[in-house]
């Protein structure tokens, strides 16, 4: 398992709770850390993979956001658990990188897990990233994978440039922000899966092949894991709405409410795709079937007016002596005649029955 780093739940067995472990090469990289501070009056930030620039803000009155990129470092996550007194069972679920949407209160601090979602190059398909935050009085921690890019740039810029209240609140305001802006990011899936659904529909409805079928049960899977990553999210949001810890203000609760809509919106928005791809697939089986019908009609059609000839055919072709018509000089021609006689006939008939 080269290059992976896991937990206890996945290493060896019988570790204690809380025991943090890797595997492979990747823990020595170095994670990026970005470390912002700001109040009313201004913003501080710095970019290093220095711990020791961490330490003195945990006993600050100003706001400090700690965004780690690269959870791939034991020993740095097991330095800031010790300086900010995070619980081990946080540290090892921040490490495990399948954790559902999740809200745990630690009295101190929440320890809030939800998925940054994103698009592949070329929009063909969606990449998941785990995101855990870590809520204090003064301070926020938050923890990414380490995947290129995240959507806190707005935020960011806000800071620095002090627009709307986002330096005049607290750090639950700074959680809501950071929540906001992967809410936000989801809309910009959702229209790239409802460009692809459209067009699938489209093809489906136009020329439906075996990829096809393929594209679309891709797009399922897609749909059933965004139902997996965003629904319990909406319970996540709710309890921070509802105020249930002490560290969320009435002031950061009515915008809350806003994200939690959003999310009620997003989901609605999902479980519409599913119903719309099931339909899909409907479409897809309807389509094949009428195509077959065409063709079994054709064949049919061919096949019946070919019946009558067949029966001339073989009537003339018994050899019999005493047949009059065998010795006729204009016979041959006549039979020929007949036949597209027959022919035309059947087809007049058919056309007037709307068969054809």
């Amino acid at each position: 398992m080269k290059n992976k780093l896991v937990t206890k739940r996945s290493a060896k067995a019988g570790l204690p709770p809380g025991t943090l472990v890797h595997i492979g090469e990747r823990h020595r990289e170095a994670a990026r850390v970005s470390i912002i501070v700001y109040d009313e009056k201004g913003v501080y930030e710095q970019a290093s993979d220095d711990l020791a620039a961490c330490f003195p803000l945990r006993n600050q009155p100003e706001v400090s956001w700690i965004n780690v990129e690269g959870i791939h470092s034991i020993e740095l996550l097991q330095k800031l658990g010790e300086c900010y007194g995070i619980h081990p069972l946080v540290l090892e679920d921040i490490l495990n990188t399948d954790q559902r949407p999740k809200r745990e209160d630690y009295g101190a601090y929440l320890f809030i897990v939800l998925k940054m979602l994103s698009l592949k190059n070329g929009n063909k398909g969606v990449a998941a990233e785990q995101m855990s935050l870590i809520l204090g009085e003064n301070f926020v921690l938050s923890f990414q994978e380490g995947l290129a890019g995240d959507p806190f740039d707005p935020v960011r810029e806000r800071l620095r440039a002090g627009r709307g209240k986002i330096r005049s609140l607290g750090a639950d305001y700074l959680v809501y922000s950071l929540i906001d802006a992967i809410v936000d990011n989801y809309f910009i899936i959702l229209e790239s899966l409802a460009e692809r659904i459209e067009r699938l529909e489209e093809e489906l409805v136009a020329n439906p092949v075996r990829e096809t079928v393929g594209r679309l049960h891709t797009l399922k899977r897609e749909i059933i894991f965004l139902r997996k990553s965003i629904w319990p999210l909406r319970e996540v949001i709710s309890g921070l709405e509802r105020r249930e810890s002490s560290l969320v203000h009435e002031e950061t609760a009515i915008y809350l409410r806003d994200v939690y809509d959003h999310t009620v919106q997003i989901i609605d928005t999902v479980e519409t795709f599913r119903d719309i791809l099931s339909g899909l697939l409907d479409i897809y089986l309807s389509t094949i079937s009428n195509r077959t019908n065409e063709v079994m009609k054709v064949l049919t059609i061919i096949a019946t007016l070919f019946m009558p000839l067949t029966f001339i055919a073989g009537l003339y072709g018994m050899n019999f002596h005493y047949m009059p018509e065998l010795n006729w000089r204009w016979g041959y021609p006549a039979v020929l005649i007949l036949m597209l006689l027959v022919i035309g006939g059947m087809l007049v008939f058919f056309r007037r029955k709307k068969w054809i």
